[in-house]
């Protein structure tokens, strides 16, 4: 009973008198980053997983008629994206509040064990309404929980070559499980896609077990380098950090104004609008919902195109995804530019955006049954996927920096546990948002106007969004940049 208080208090980021086994690798910046990848790779590999069982399950299992079959497919993955829709802001604010990242780790894995298992024995809709619910929950706790660790984890220094590793495991995750789930399916039939599943979530549970966080590390990794000192409480903490606040009032007594600042700090809607007041976090917003909604849009349209013009079965509608998927390899190489050079943020991202308009465009090449038609198609479908993820690692960490920005300028408005997570919350609504949107929006453009005018629709879209990203990413344009010796200088003087 002592030993399971322990590690509960652990969880909870509670003290610990006994230091952990093998400390410096389950603290390591390396073992985080790659439970991370690994859980985002999970989350998006059991979403696809599925992908190919679903009609068949449903018409088989479930009892839904074939006339409804296509119907209820769309309504699932819309109920997915409505989750992780829902539960991302409420999740990241739960999250900033929580003395530890790794606890709201393990409940979204307890979400998404919960969904796969209800899809394992759905027999009838309610069970498969359900689950595809429970995996939008999961997936906002991996996005909005993982992301923050990882941020705590890395600092800004290599945020974007950690966030372009992220990016590259989620690419893996999304081409491998539709082909996994679809190979096991037709070999091990029903039940082995699920064993799959079972299996990489049993890896996944073990990892967020084992990894520590660097803060809670740090207490004892400190104490052995260090004489043992005080641990200075957080109002303590703070005043360390900021000159402004005196040695004397580190050690007062909290006032009542101090109470309704912390209950001001708490309150989720005075947070949220304090962090969409920033236009560059509005932008990256915006952004996150231009990439999911063209990134989506295929997965309404694309597969119904290639099997009416080139006669292509399940097998080749799912490769046709690949080109789309591969480029997110770069995305490492695109974090390691923006560390390096910060400024280059604004220009990738919004010159991707600016680059895919004619690429989306030319997709009305691409109208006949021809070898020379199938090369445009998967040469177009590349470039296109090359510039959404040239995009994507800025984003994210445009997401980082903006709300440092507001918490710098405003720090009693977020309390002590700041609001990183809760803004990713707020940026997964955005892609979220797109998802939902997306295969909708080429679908009713496709169908009504033709191929060719939804390749002028995602261009157009792309294009003009390149417009506020090039003005706000890294802050309004015209706005004279301060060097960091310059920054520092004018601080020493105010104080």
């Amino acid at each position: 009973m002592g030993s399971w208080s322990k590690t509960l208090g652990f969880l909870k980021g509670g003290q610990e008198t006994k230091r952990p086994r093998l400390l410096e690798i389950r603290s390591a910046r390396w073992f985080i980053l790659f439970t991370v990848s690994f859980a985002v790779c999970t989350d998006i590999f059991m979403y696809g997983l599925i992908v190919p069982v679903t009609p068949t399950a449903l018409l088989e299992r479930a009892g839904i008629s074939s006339n409804n079959v296509q119907t209820w497919t769309s309504v699932l993955l819309a109920l997915y994206s409505a989750a992780l829709l829902g539960f991302s802001p409420v999740i990241g604010y739960l999250a900033d509040r929580a003395g530890s990242r790794r606890w709201p780790l393990l409940l979204g894995l307890v979400l998404l064990a919960g969904a796969t298992a209800l899809l394992c024995i759905g027999t009838n809709i309610a069970l498969w309404i359900v689950g595809r619910l429970l995996q939008g929950a999961a997936a906002a706790v991996v996005w909005t929980v993982g992301i923050a660790l990882l941020v705590d984890t890395v600092g800004k220094d290599g945020l974007g070559q950690a966030i372009g590793t992220v990016s590259m495991s989620l690419s893996i995750g999304t081409v491998a499980g539709p082909l996994l789930g679809g190979v096991l399916y037709q070999h091990g039939g029903y039940y082995s896609v699920f064993g799959l599943a079972f299996g990489l979530i049993g890896i996944d549970i073990f990892l967020r077990l084992v990894l520590i966080e660097q803060k809670l590390a740090a207490r004892w990794l400190t104490s052995e380098s260090s004489p043992p000192v005080p641990m200075p409480n957080d109002f303590e903490k703070e005043s360390l950090q900021d000159p402004s606040v005196s040695p004397s009032a580190a050690h007062t007594t909290p006032s009542d104004n101090d109470e309704v600042k912390s209950t001001r700090s708490k309150n989720p809607f005075s947070q949220t609008k304090t962090l969409l007041s920033s236009p560059r976090l509005v932008c990256a917003l915006w952004g996150y919902f231009i990439v999911s909604l063209v990134l989506t849009s295929f997965d309404s349209v694309l597969p119904l195109f290639v099997e009416e013009t080139f006669g292509w079965q399940q097998t080749a509608q799912g490769l046709i995804f690949l080109p789309l998927m591969i480029p997110n390899v770069t995305d490492p190489i695109t974090g390691y530019i923006i560390d390096r050079y910060p400024a280059s943020a604004r220009y990738l991202a919004s010159g991707a955006f600016l680059c895919s308009t004619p690429v989306a465009v030319l997709l009305r090449l691409v109208a006949e049954n021809s070898m020379h038609d199938k090369i445009i198609l998967c040469t177009l479908l590349a470039l296109l996927g090359l510039c959404l993820s040239i995009a994507m690692p800025p984003l994210v960490t445009e997401v980082f920096f903006a709300v440092k920005e507001k918490e710098d300028e405003s720090p009693e408005s977020f309390g002590r546990g700041g609001a990183t997570a809760l803004a990713f919350g707020i940026s997964n609504m955005g892609f979220a948002a797109g998802s939902l949107i997306g295969p909708f929006f080429a679908g009713f453009i496709r169908q009504s106007a033709g191929w060719g005018a939804m390749g002028w629709a995602m261009g157009t879209i792309t294009g003009v969004s390149a417009v506020p990203l090039l003005l706000f990413i890294g802050g309004w344009i015209g706005k004279k940049r301060v060097s960091p010796s310059e920054d520092d200088s004018e601080r020493s003087s105010q104080h």
